[in-house]
C-alpha cells in the first residue's frame, strides 16, 4: 500500500472544481477554465458560478455545495471579501483543498490582514488545506492540470518550482517554453497564509516526477519546516534558489508585499549553505543553471582550470573566480609535462592556460585533454576569441567529443557573435554551457560547484559534547533567571562570565569594586598588572566612553584610574547606571589573537554564531563569519575558514599558529550554550585572545529575555539539534546491551541493510512487500528528519566491532500538530524478545512529553499477531471504511 502525500488533493486532485468560472473573456474565470481545458486535465472540471448553466461548454452550478462531485481541489477566483463565505461552504461540501488566487488580503493593509485571518479561520475549522491568497495558482504538466491564471503553458519535465512571486513563475514559464525547459510541477505560494514552502518541498522529495528544485523566496515563516524540508530535499534532489530582499530597502518591499520578515541575507545564506543548497542571484544565473542541470552538469570540488587563446579574456574569468573565492587550480608535474609537450615554449605555464592567439583544434584538443586528466582539476572553463588561425566551430566539435567521456563538468565562452554563433550552437545541441563573456561562465561553475561544499554542510548533525567536561547547565540557568526575576536583561561582566565558565570555557576572572579603596585590595589580591573597565548595562563598547584602563602596574595606579574611570564616563555618558569598576587580570599574551565570538537573534532563523577579529576593530571590520548553530567540529572548522581573519591564525609575522583545537573548544561551548539556553539574545566574547598555548575570554556581554514554556526544549533553534538526551541502554537477560537511539543521516547505509535483511513476510506486513531495497529519496526521507515535527528511534547492538540494527519505530507529527502516524519494524531474528515493546515504550513516551494527543497506525487485518500486540499497548481498533483489508488503531497519549 503505497502511503500517499496529505498534500495529494491539492497537487494531485481528481476533481476541481473553479469558483467564480466565466464566459466574459480575458476574466480570471475564464482563463481559468480555458488553462484548465487547453492543459487536457485528466480528471473531472466544474464550473461554479450562480450567473451561468455552462462556461465553455462545462456544466456549471450555482453553489460549490450543489456540485454533484465531492471535490479534491477547489480554485477561488472571485472578490476578497466574498472568499471567506465561499471557503466555509466549500468546507461544508466536504472540499479537501482550496486556492484563493484572489487579492486584496494581507497586502492591502489591516482591513486586508482581517479578511485573511477569516479566510485562514474558516479552512482551519473544516480541516481545508489552503494555498494563497494572492497567488498565480498551481501546474502540474504531466497531469493536464493548468490551475493558473498564466498566459503561458509549461512543458512537461522534471523541475519543480515553488515560488512566492506569481509574476515572477509567469516570467519564468515565458522563457522555459521556447528554450524548452520543463516543469514535473509550479506551485505559486502568494502570501502562504497556510501552506508554506515547508510543506511543497516535503511533497516534491517525494515526488517521481521532481528531478531538481527551483524556489523563488521572499521571506519565511516558519525557519524550522523550511530548513527541514530543505535539507531533506537538498539530500536527494539538487535545489536552487533565489532569495530577494539582501538590503533594507528590498527587505521592506517584501514585508508590504507578503507579509512576512525577511531577516538579515547573511544569516539567510548561512542557512542555505547548511541547507545544501545552490544560491543564485539573478534571472539570468538561474536560467544558466537550468540548462546545466539538464546537461547533468556535477562537479565534484570547485578547482577551476581556465584554457584560452587570449591572455586577456583569461585574467578576466580569473578576476571573477577570485571575487567568487574559486581557487584555481594547482595543476600537478604530470599536467605540466603533458602542457609543455602539447604547447609552445612561450604558453603561460600557468592557470590560466594561455595557449596564444594561433591555436589551432589540435592544440586545443590535447590541452583540454591534459587538463580534464587532471588530478588537481574539478571544472574546466575553455574560451575562444576569434582569431586568424582559430576555427571556432571545429574547436568546438572538438570539445564535444571531449566532454563525453570526460568525469569532470567542462563550461565554455565563445566571445564575439558572427565569427562563434556555429560553435556556440554546437555547445547548446550537446548540452554543453556556453556563454558570450568569461564572468557568467564563472558564475555558473561557482554556483553549481557550491553545492560540493554544501553537501557536506548538510551531512553534518552535531550531538552533544557528552565527552567532554559536561557543562553545568542549572548553574548557568540559575545566573539568568536571578537577573531576570530582577528585572534585568542585560547581564554584568561578571554574570556573563559565570555563564561561560559554566560551559567551560576559559575565563579572565572579573570582580568589581564600588570605591577606590576596595579597587586597592581587590588588585592586589588578583596579582598585578590588572585591567579596569567600567561596569554598567548602559554601556556596550568601554573604551569608547573612557572606561577603559589598561596594565595597571601600582597600586597608586589602581586608585588614579578608579576615579578617572568614573569621571570620563560620567562626562561621556551622563545618564549610564553604574554598577562599580571591574577588575581582572592584564591578560598579557604576546602572541596572542583578538578575535569576537558572537550571539545574535535573528528574526526568522533565531539564534546564529558569528566569528571575526576582535578587540577595537569590531566595528570597523564588520565583516563577521555566521553560521547556524547547532555546530560540530567540522563546522566549526568551516566557520573559521570561511572569516577573513583565518588568514591571521597560521603563522603570522614571526607569530606561531594558534591553537586551533582551543578554539574549536570555545566556539563548540558557545553553540552547546545556544542550544541549552534559550534565553540568550545576545552574546560577544571581545576579545577572546587565543595564541599558541590556549584561549581566554577576556570580556564578555549577555543579554537575555524571558521565553515562553514549551514541550520543545530546542524551540529557539531552526535546526534541531540532535537529541542525545533520549539516547537509553537496554539490557536483556542474556547480558546483550542494547542502545536504543534517535536515527540521524549517517544511519542511511544501516537502514539500507536493515531492510534488506527482512523477511518476505515482515515486509508484507509493514506494507513493504513490493520493496527489494530502499530507493534513495526513501532513505534520505528516513533517515534526515527534523526532530520537532518527527521522531524515529533505531535499537542497535555492536557486533565485530560493527554497529547492527536490530529494530526502528518512528511517529509523524500530522498536519492537525495534534496527532502522529506510527509505524514498527523489527529484524526477524530478534522479534518475541520483548524489542517491539520497549521500542513503542520509548516512542509512546517521547511523543506523550511532546504534547501530542492521539498516535495512530494502520494495520493489515489479517496480521492477527501485531493487532493482538497494539491492542495490549492500549490501541483501540476500528475497520477502514474505504478498505476492509485495513484496520486503523488509536491511543490516546494525554490524560
Amino acid at each position: 500500500m503505497k502511503e500517499k502525500h496529505y498534500l495529494t488533493p491539492l497537487l494531485e486532485p481528481k476533481s476541481v472544481g473553479v469558483i467564480g468560472a466565466s464566459e466574459r473573456e480575458s476574466s480570471l474565470g475564464n482563463v481559468l477554465i480555458r488553462n484548465m481545458l487547453e492543459g487536457g486535465f485528466r480528471g473531472r472540471l466544474f464550473a461554479i458560478n450562480p450567473k451561468h448553466e455552462s462556461v465553455l461548454g462545462v456544466p456549471c452550478y450555482k453553489s460549490v455545495e450543489e456540485v454533484p462531485h465531492r471535490l479534491d481541489l477547489a480554485v477561488i477566483s472571485v472578490r476578497a471579501e466574498k472568499v471567506p463565505a465561499i471557503v466555509d461552504s466549500c468546507g461544508r461540501a466536504g472540499v479537501k483543498a482550496v486556492i484563493v488566487l484572489s487579492s486584496g488580503f494581507s497586502e492591502t493593509g489591516p482591513r486586508g490582514a482581517l479578511l485573511e485571518r477569516h479566510v485562514v479561520e474558516a479552512a482551519r475549522r473544516h480541516r481545508i488545506r489552503l494555498l494563497g491568497p494572492n497567488c498565480l495558482g498551481i501546474m502540474r504538466p504531466d497531469l493536464g492540470l493548468n490551475a493558473t491564471f498564466a498566459h503561458a503553458s509549461a512543458n512537461k519535465g522534471t523541475i519543480g518550482l515553488i515560488s512566492q512571486s506569481g509574476a515572477l513563475c509567469a516570467a519564468i514559464l515565458d522563457w522555459a517554453k521556447p528554450h524548452n525547459v520543463g516543469f514535473s510541477a509550479v506551485v505559486s505560494l502568494g502570501s502562504s497564509s497556510d501552506i508554506d514552502f515547508g510543506e511543497v518541498l516535503e511533497y516534491m522529495i517525494s515526488d517521481p516526477r521532481t528531478e531538481s528544485i527551483f524556489l523563488y523566496v521572499e521571506g519565511i515563516r516558519d525557519a524550522r519546516r523550511f530548513m527541514s524540508a530543505l535539507r531533506g530535499a537538498a539530500r536527494v534532489k539538487p535545489v536552487l534558489l533565489i532569495k530577494v530582499g539582501r538590503h533594507p530597502g528590498a527587505s521592506q518591499a517584501v514585508l508590504s508585499h507578503t507579509g512576512v520578515q525577511v531577516g538579515e541575507d547573511a544569516v539567510f545564506d548561512a542557512a542555505l549553505r547548511r541547507a545544501g543548497v545552490i544560491r543564485l542571484y539573478n534571472m539570468g544565473q538561474l536560467f544558466a543553471a537550468a540548462n546545466a542541470l539538464f546537461s547533468h552538469f556535477r562537479p565534484r570540488g570547485n578547482r577551476l582550470a581556465i584554457i584560452t587563446n587570449g591572455g586577456g579574456p583569461g585574467v578576466m574569468a580569473a578576476d571573477r573566480a577570485a571575487d567568487l573565492g574559486i581557487p584555481l587550480a594547482q595543476f600537478s608535474d604530470g599536467t605540466m609535462e603533458k602542457l609543455n609537450a602539447a604547447l609552445p615554449p612561450s604558453w603561460s605555464r600557468a592557470n590560466p592556460v594561455d595557449i596564444l592567439g594561433d591555436a589551432d583544434v589540435d592544440r586545443y584538443r590535447k590541452t583540454v585533454q591534459a587538463v580534464l586528466e587532471g588530478p588537481n582539476v574539478d571544472g574546466v572553463l575553455v574560451m575562444l576569441t576569434p582569431q586568424a588561425m582559430t576555427d571556432p566551430t571545429a574547436v568546438a566539435e572538438a570539445i564535444v567529443e571531449l566532454e563525453k567521456n570526460a568525469d569532470k563538468p567542462v563550461v565554455t565562452c565563445w566571445m564575439g557573435e558572427s565569427l562563434v554563433r556555429e560553435g556556440r550552437e554546437v555547445f547548446i545541441n550537446a548540452g554543453i554551457p556556453t556563454f558570450r563573456t568569461p564572468e557568467p561562465a564563472v558564475e555558473l561553475f561557482s554556483h553549481i560547484s557550491a553545492y560540493y561544499r554544501n553537501q557536506k554542510l548538510l551531512m553534518q548533525t552535531p550531538s552533544s559534547l557528552s565527552h567532554l567536561n559536561p557543562p553545568s547547565v542549572e548553574s548557568a540557568r540559575l545566573v539568568i533567571e536571578t537577573a531576570l526575576a530582577e528585572r534585568r536583561k542585560v547581564l554584568n561582566e561578571m554574570e556573563s562570565k559565570a555563564l561561560l565558565a559554566a560551559f567551560r570555557i576559559p575565563i579572565a576572572q572579573t570582580v568589581v569594586a564600588r570605591s577606590a579603596t576596595e579597587a586597592m585590595v581587590l588588585a592586589e589580591e588578583i596579582g598585578l598588572p590588572v585591567v579596569m573597565k567600567i561596569d554598567s548595562p548602559s554601556i556596550i563598547h568601554k573604551a569608547d566612553s573612557g572606561g577603559v584602563r589598561l596594565n595597571l602596574g601600582s597600586l597608586a595606579a589602581v586608585r588614579t584610574a578608579y576615579q578617572e574611570i568614573l569621571d570620563e564616563v560620567r562626562k561621556n555618558k551622563p545618564d549610564a547606571a553604574i554598577n562599580g569598576v571591574a577588575i581582572e587580570p592584564m591578560i598579557l599574551k604576546r602572541n596572542g589573537r583578538e578575535l569576537v565570538v558572537g550571539v545574535k537573534r535573528d528574526p526568522v532563523f533565531g539564534p546564529v554564531i558569528t566569528f571575526g577579529e576582535g578587540g577595537n576593530r569590531v566595528e570597523a571590520n564588520k565583516d563577521l563569519a555566521i553560521a547556524l548553530p547547532p555546530l560540530n567540529n567540522y563546522l566549526v572548522h568551516d566557520l573559521i575558514r570561511s572569516s577573513r581573519v583565518a588568514s591571521l591564525l597560521g603563522e603570522f609575522r614571526n607569530m606561531p599558529p594558534v591553537n586551533m583545537e582551543a578554539l574549536e573548544f570555545v566556539l563548540l561551548r558557545v553553540s552547546e550554550m545556544v542550544c541549552e539556553l534559550p534565553w540568550i539574545q545576545s552574546m560577544e566574547i571581545n576579545p577572546l585572545i587565543v595564541d599558541e598555548n590556549g584561549a581566554v575570554a577576556v570580556d564578555a556581554r549577555v543579554t537575555t529575555d524571558n521565553i515562553s514554556p514549551s514541550a520543545d526544549r530546542y524551540d529557539h533553534m531552526a535546526i534541531h539539534p540532535y537529541p542525545s538526551h533520549l539516547i537509553t541502554k537496554w539490557t536483556q537477560p542474556d547480558g546483550t546491551l542494547i542502545t536504543i537511539r534517535p536515527i540521524k543521516p549517517e544511519d542511511a547505509d544501516l537502514e539500507v541493510e536493515f531492510v534488506r535483511k527482512l523477511s518476505a513476510e515482515t515486509k508484507y506486513y509493514r506494507f513493504m512487500n513490493t520493496m527489494r531495497e530502499l530507493p534513495p529519496a526513501m532513505v534520505a526521507r528516513l533517515t534526515q528528519i527534523d526532530y520537532d515535527r518527527e521522531m524515529a528511534f533505531v535499537a542497535t547492538i555492536e557486533e565485530d566491532g560493527k554497529e547492527v540494527e536490530l529494530g526502528v519505530c518512528r511517529y509523524a507529527v500530522n498536519p492537525d500538530g495534534e496527532s502522529c502516524e506510527f509505524a514498527i519494524v523489527v529484524a526477524d531474528e530478534w522479534q518475541h524478545r520483548g524489542l517491539a515493546r520497549k521500542l513503542m515504550g520509548v516512542l509512546i513516551e517521547t511523543a506523550r512529553n511532546r504534547g501530542i494527543a492521539y498516535m495512530n497506525g494502520v494495520f493489515l487485518a489479517n496480521n492477527e499477531r501485531m493487532l493482538k500486540f497494539v491492542q495490549g499497548l492500549g490501541f483501540v481498533l476500528s475497520n477502514d471504511p474505504e478498505d476492509s483489508s485495513i484496520k486503523l488503531g488509536v491511543l490516546a497519549l494525554q490524560d
